[in-house]
């Protein structure tokens, strides 16, 4: 199989027996609740891969203005619990999600936030992301841990993982990770039929389920989420600080060395009539080209539809007339039957049929009462619509993590297709030629396509920016 990017494979060769940095983390991931990891030695160690973001918005001037209110570690101590790992989902990336314990404070005199809303604050979570691997390249070295297990300390040791030769629960070990092959050679990876169409089905649903949920919450009422907002609270009482970018101007930024560039190598699934996910718009602006929304005692036209207004059933929903102009996409067609059956416009049975499969049954019974006529009250929606948003995350990440960024990892950190697949480049033009419908952006015209039974792989490049520095700021 010829090389596909122009990738430098980290990790030495693989030696009988040793296990992949990939296979690794599968054990970290298995039993972290038996890991503790050293964070001050991964903090002073360190690299940055993005653009340092920090706290607060910008006026008119440019001057920075920063929150009234900051975060006080709770649990000061060198180490913490191992992260959650996350592999980025288009990239040869992964990273490790570690949860901190905070509190909220004044910035004028530290005084503690203690209850906001009617809800205590006192002991709030952060979350800070570690890159292990990014686009294909060891970015941390090692790991210093603390193992409170003997069944994976002889797992780790049986793996070549460890030197040590009797298990100590008081002990810190040195976990080497740029010694191991990314991934195994003869990987084998599952078959990647179908599975963008219902991908896309699940994008198209959710875009309108979190639409919907935009502004609603199944538990706080609006002056709640209202008095959040002013202690930088999501609704789901995470923290949630306005960040901007350190710099003001890019151009200049690059220019004295406070960001670097670099080409980043993007791997996407796509059909023969739809080149990725990207390519799907949002709800509302999905709505707004289709559809309009009217009040039913008066008639009179909504201007800007929006989901948020459709749970308002004193609104009707009624097709929007199209101009002659107006362009019907494969996009468009995959999107309709989705809006149609949702909007009680067509019944399809394509929502509930979507709904059942992730386990969201109780918005599924719903929308099949509102077809028939009955009042559906909004708290009762809004707490089925949370239900099945969380249903479908669930469904689309456990697709990812088994199917589609194995592979999507494997490609991009070998710069090869795995051997199974076996398919020809295409350059962006003999891709349109043979798939008139397929639409691609600046980045995706100067990339590879590889037709794989019913599927499209396209591989491109793209900028990145990361901010020059030599540690990890403990609140990237």
């Amino acid at each position: 199989m010829e090389t596909i990017l122009d990738l430098e494979m980290e990790g030495g060769n693989m030696t009988k027996n040793q296990i992949s940095l990939i296979e690794l983390i599968q054990i970290f991931a298995q039993y972290h609740n038996h890991l503790i990891v050293n964070i001050k030695h991964l903090q002073e160690h360190y690299q940055r891969t993005g653009i340092k973001r920090i706290r607060g918005v910008r006026n008119e001037n440019g001057e920075l203005l920063q929150p009234w209110l900051i975060t006080e570690y709770m649990d000061d101590t060198d180490y913490v619990g191992m992260g959650k790992f996350q592999f980025n989902r288009n990239t040869a990336t992964i990273n490790m999600l570690v949860k901190r314990r905070v509190k909220l404070a004044k910035v004028e005199d530290q005084t503690p936030t203690v209850e906001v809303a009617g809800l205590l604050v006192n002991d709030l979570n952060t979350f800070n992301n570690y890159t292990i691997v990014s686009d294909g390249k060891i970015n941390i070295n090692l790991l210093k841990v603390k193992i409170s297990s003997k069944k994976v300390f002889d797992l780790l040791k049986e793996k070549g993982i460890l030197n040590a030769e009797k298990f100590d629960f008081q002990a810190e070990y040195t976990i080497q990770l740029d010694n191991l092959p990314l991934v195994v050679a003869n990987s084998s990876y599952s078959n990647i039929d179908g599975l963008f169409n219902e991908l896309a089905e699940i994008k198209v649903l959710t875009s309108i389920v979190c639409a919907h949920l935009k502004k609603e919450s199944d538990v706080f009422i609006e002056t709640q989420l209202d008095e959040f907002k002013k202690y930088y609270l999501s609704k789901n009482i995470y923290i949630n600080f306005p960040t901007t970018n350190e710099y003001t101007d890019i151009n200049e930024a690059l220019a004295n060395g406070t960001l670097e560039s670099k080409l980043s190598y993007k791997i996407d699934i796509g059909s023969q009539d739809i080149l990725n996910l990207s390519k799907l718009p949002s709800a509302n602006k999905f709505l707004n080209k289709m559809y309009r929304l009217y009040d039913k005692k008066t008639g009179e036209i909504i201007i800007k539809p929006s989901f948020d207004l459709v749970l308002n059933q004193n609104l009707g929903v009624r097709h929007r007339l199209l101009s002659s102009r107006t362009k019907i996409t494969k996009v468009d067609e995959l999107m309709k039957p989705i809006f149609e059956n949702f909007l009680g416009l067509e019944l399809n049975g394509i929502v509930e049929s979507i709904l059942n499969k992730v386990g969201a049954d109780s918005l599924a019974q719903l929308l099949q009462d509102k077809q028939t006529g009955k009042q559906i009250g909004k708290e009762e929606m809004i707490a089925a619509l949370t239900l099945a948003n969380n249903k479908l995350e669930e469904y689309v990440e456990n697709i990812y993590q088994e199917k589609i960024s194995p592979l999507v990892f494997y490609i991009g950190s070998t710069g090869l297709l795995p051997n199974q697949m076996k398919a020809k480049a295409m350059t962006a033009d003999e891709a349109a030629a043979k798939y008139p419908n397929l639409q691609f952006s600046k980045n995706e015209q100067e990339g590879t396509f590889f037709v794989v039974n019913d599927s499209i792989i396209s591989i491109y490049t793209k900028t990145e920016y990361s901010s020059k520095v030599l540690s990890v700021n403990t609140d990237n």
